[in-house]
């Protein structure tokens, strides 16, 4: 049997203290024709910034417009989530192919960087969703459910948008 699953070798290093972090939705962002739902996840006592978040819609919307962030006639939604002190992932999904979410991720660390720019990675093998942030992506996931068993009209696609979490993680 694999070492990991023995009490000699962890996964999680030894001073790790996982702590409860805090979703709370804002308002939904347009961009072009896609219509994206927005959740900030950081620990209760330090929120998001609300210059972070400006600074971060605005990223955003520069993206859209300049064409490096290609979206068209999607829903989805947005994790800005505070890692740390200074550093946050911006995380765009949108529903594609009926049933697939998609991503992209955007970065800013520290005060000396002035706007979010792509995260990139090399190989194959990459992050996704931390803890936290598949709080939100779960709740999504129950919501587009719900949106692809209904009709499918315009009241529905209201539901879908109605349908936030906002919560302990």
């Amino acid at each position: 049997m694999s070492a990991v699953l023995s009490a000699d070798v962890s996964p999680v290093r030894a001073d790790y203290r996982h702590i409860s972090k805090l979703i709370r939705p804002a308002p939904a962002i347009t961009l072009g024709d896609a219509v994206l739902k927005w959740y900030d996840i950081a620990p209760a006592g330090e929120p998001v910034p609300c210059d972070v978040q400006v600074l971060a819609r605005g990223s955003l919307r520069a993206a859209a417009e300049s064409g490096s962030l290609a979206l068209s006639d999607e829903l989805g939604f947005v994790i800005l989530h505070r890692c740390g002190e200074s550093f946050y992932f911006l995380i765009v999904s949108t529903w594609r192919n009926d049933n697939e979410v998609w991503e992209t991720v955007w970065a800013k660390n520290g005060e000396g960087e002035v706007s979010f720019r792509p995260w990139t990675l090399e190989g194959t093998h990459r992050p996704t969703f931390c803890v936290w942030e598949l709080g939100a992506v779960w709740h999504e996931q129950q919501a587009w459910s719900r949106f692809l068993r209904s009709e499918r009209d315009a009241e529905s696609r209201a539901s879908y948008f109605d349908d936030v979490f906002a919560g302990e993680v």
